[in-house]
């Protein structure tokens, strides 16, 4: 059967918007008991499944579904160990679909869901814990991207400052150094204070940079960029465990005397407050890990439920609409890219601040 005229306009308008958000959902062109055994009931689309989908982190890339449902993937190396069986290094294409390899798939359903897990010759998990993972999914891809990127800036302007010595920046130079200069003069030394500040600088500037490199990424579409890196409540929770550590190491005497034995307070309401204390040391890198993961994930939902309400609707009246506030979200998530990784670095510093803070003698 022939692709009708509006069918047509809807795919074009589903190819730039999904340049824009990332992905390329299929229209099937084929009849239409085709359509209904490869997309359900009635080729109903389901935005829930495809938001979470292109959110959640993956062992492969998705490029886009082409009009006859075969997809075009960049599939990742699979990494694992078992006890039982030792090392197993293979593509992810093997595990596609919903196929196993070597007694292993991805669990789709329960509480491993989206893990690889053993599976009996039915294709079922047998039930046992999953071996060791240590593939490089969408998220590690997109790390190591990012990496890569910051690494060529970062010794480029090195090598820049090595031929013209302190002068003044040009090129790279002119880009990066108001932000580094941003860096130590409104956050690391308000907060840390000015005689302590140098010690943090590599990692303020480290997590300051990584952060945004990886939230412009992620709103870049085209690979090997669009993952959603710190959209991933793992990898966010490293970052916050990288302050509450560097945070609880350099904490002085006073830090931790106001943590089990805080000045002016009665001994027999230290019993109450040092519980609420130590509670206060995990919460703050804890509100860290959230906010950072939360703001990222919630803009990206937003782009793709705009982009899915073509599908739902099933109209291209919708479009224009559609297009209008995917943009508009665009621009915003621009700003919260910046604003991120500044109230990330803000608040690491802060945290760092008020431990090697010295007590004030009266």
């Amino acid at each position: 059967m022939t692709i009708s005229l509006k069918t047509r306009y809807l795919y074009v308008l589903l190819l730039i918007l999904g340049l824009m958000a990332g992905t390329v959902p299929a229209l099937s062109s084929g009849s239409g008991e085709e359509d209904k055994k490869s997309h359900g009931n009635d080729d109903e689309f389901d935005a829930s499944s495809f938001i979470m989908e292109h959110v959640a982190d993956s062992h492969e890339w998705h490029i886009l579904t082409k009009k006859d449902s075969s997809e075009v993937a960049v599939y990742l190396p699979v990494i694992i160990y078992d006890k039982a069986s030792g090392l197993h290094i293979f593509s992810s294409r093997l595990l596609a679909h919903g196929h196993s390899h070597l007694g292993y798939a991805i669990a789709h359903e329960g509480s491993y869901a989206g893990k690889i897990v053993r599976v009996d010759k039915e294709g079922h998990h047998d039930g046992t814990k999953p071996p060791l993972d240590f593939s490089i999914t969408k998220a590690i891809f997109g790390m190591f991207v990012a990496a890569l990127i910051l690494l060529w800036l970062m010794i480029a302007m090195a090598r820049s400052y090595k031929k013209t010595g302190i002068s003044a920046p040009r090129g790279l130079q002119g880009f990066f150094e108001p932000i580094i200069l941003f860096v130590r003069d409104d956050i690391a030394i308000p907060n840390i204070g000015e005689h302590k500040y140098s010690k943090y600088m590599p990692y303020l500037l480290t997590v300051f940079f990584f952060i945004l490199v990886n939230n412009l990424l992620g709103l870049v579409p085209v690979f090997p960029f669009g993952a959603n890196v710190t959209g991933n409540v793992n990898v966010t929770f490293v970052l916050a465990l990288f302050t509450f550590l560097i945070t609880q190491i350099s904490g002085n005497r006073s830090h931790w005397r106001h943590v089990f034995a805080a000045p002016g307070v009665p001994v027999w309401l230290l019993p109450i407050m040092i519980p609420i204390e130590v509670i206060g040391l995990f919460s703050k890198p804890f509100a860290l890990m959230i906010r950072l993961f939360a703001n990222i994930t919630a803009g990206h939902i937003i782009v793709l439920s705009l982009v899915s309400l073509i599908f739902i609707f099933k109209s291209v009246a919708v479009a224009p609409v559609s297009i209008f506030f995917v943009l508009f979200m665009y621009c915003i998530e621009l700003l919260v890219a910046f604003l991120q990784a500044y109230v990330f670095t803000l608040l690491s510093a802060l945290f760092i601040g008020m431990a090697t803070a010295e007590a004030e003698h009266h």
